[in-house]
């Protein structure tokens, strides 16, 4: 795909205070395609900035006059829409703090890269970013539905105690035939501001519980997680929707769970605890997703009727070698039994972190350990070769 027919501008600004590492990166960017202006001074830095509009920022952590926090302030302050890379030597804490907090400040974040980083990986990033917003549109949106270009990915979720799976988790996908995989992050948005985010809720609904019916009727009793997102939450009648859509399939609401974010909890706690609750009564499970990742958790926790905690990845990947994240997912587990809730993680991808996420009695989880999203059709064949999951 030719970067440079998408991207709103071909422009990639780079600052480091090392310059033969920045013009490394400048060398592997203007081989990429793009037009490149490499910078160590924060001054030029910033009047780059208002005067060239870069398309997209690659941005250190550590230099002598400034550091990249403050860049970030400065490129917040400034609404600055390009998308930013962090490529810096701090550990990848570190990295991962200034993008949560880049993003906080409501900073397009790409991604981060630890140096030294290898010309390959710089490349991929690139690639993984390359891709304007303004290419998905509301439009095509639609035209996919219509097109079927929207599909579904279920990944397995397991019971900790026995091993044995228990239920999936469905996962949006859209195949676009000029724009290839687009990632949800960037249509999910599209569809939020206009009424197809509902047309997608109810599509993704429909078919997963056809499936669901269809593996039911193939002697498979498995639970079906959707995700909901903020605007479909603020509709009142979201309980008829899924209900109904339960009844035409002929599945039993206490085998769907709906997750929502903690954002999307937020986003009017009146309002949320009205649908949520009411949808508690139709026996449908509720699941606060990506756990520990907002400001609001135990506020939510508190409140609304949830009745399970899904672990954020981001704690779960490395609990197993992160004395840190292994705390935090303790405390998370032992939070949610104490508030009556199963704890469900994300992001298992070793049996230290199954065994781990076991001794602190988390009731399941899900992750590349034991299987990647999977198609449809391929549901009943994993299901019938693990039954049982093996540790070794």
């Amino acid at each position: 795909m030719d970067t440079a027919a998408i991207l709103p501008n071909n422009r990639v600004l780079v600052i480091d205070d090392d310059p033969s590492v920045a013009a490394v990166i400048g060398r592997i960017v203007r081989r990429s395609g793009y037009d490149v202006i490499v910078t160590a001074d924060p001054a030029d830095f910033r009047q780059r900035v208002r005067s060239w509009s870069p398309g997209i920022i690659i941005l250190d952590l550590g230099m002598p006059e400034t550091d990249g926090i403050e860049l970030l302030r400065y490129l917040a302050d400034e609404q600055v829409k390009a998308r930013i890379l962090i490529v810096s030597g701090f550990d990848r804490k570190v990295l991962e703090a200034a993008q949560r907090l880049g993003a906080a400040r409501g900073l397009d974040m790409a991604g981060v890269l630890t140096k030294p980083v290898r010309a390959g990986t710089l490349t991929e990033a690139l690639k993984n970013i390359d891709r304007d917003a303004s290419a998905v549109t509301a439009p095509r949106i639609l035209q996919g539905l219509l097109a079927d270009e929207f599909y579904l990915e279920f990944q397995p979720k397991i019971d900790i105690r026995t091993l044995q799976p228990i239920g999936v988790e469905a996962l949006l996908r859209w195949n676009h035939p000029e724009l290839g995989v687009v990632p949800p992050l960037d249509f999910i948005p599209v569809a939020e501001e206009t009424d197809l985010i509902h047309r997608l809720t109810e599509w993704v609904l429909e078919t997963a519980l056809r499936y669901q019916r269809e593996w039911t009727a193939k002697g498979l009793n498995l639970t079906v997680a959707v995700n909901l997102s903020a605007r479909v939450i603020a509709e009142l009648d979201l309980n008829v929707v899924v209900s109904d859509a339960c009844a035409r399939a002929g599945v039993t609401p206490g085998s769907l769970i709906l997750e929502v974010t903690e954002s999307v909890a937020m986003g009017g706690v009146e309002k949320s605890m009205d649908v949520l609750t009411r949808l508690r009564l139709k026996g449908i499970g509720l699941a606060i997703d990506d756990f520990g990742t907002g400001y609001s958790s135990l506020v939510q926790l508190q409140r609304l009727p949830f009745s399970e905690v899904k672990i954020d990845k981001s704690f779960v990947m490395d609990c197993a070698t992160s004395k840190d994240n292994a705390v935090i997912v303790g405390a998370i587990v032992d939070l949610a039994h104490r508030l009556g809730l199963r704890a469900v993680a994300e992001g298992v991808e070793s049996p230290e972190a199954l065994r781990l996420l076991a001794e602190a009695e988390c009731d399941a989880a899900q992750g590349f350990f034991f299987a990647p999203p999977l198609p449809a059709d391929a549901i009943p064949g994993w299901f019938r070769d693990n039954a049982v999951i093996r540790l070794d």
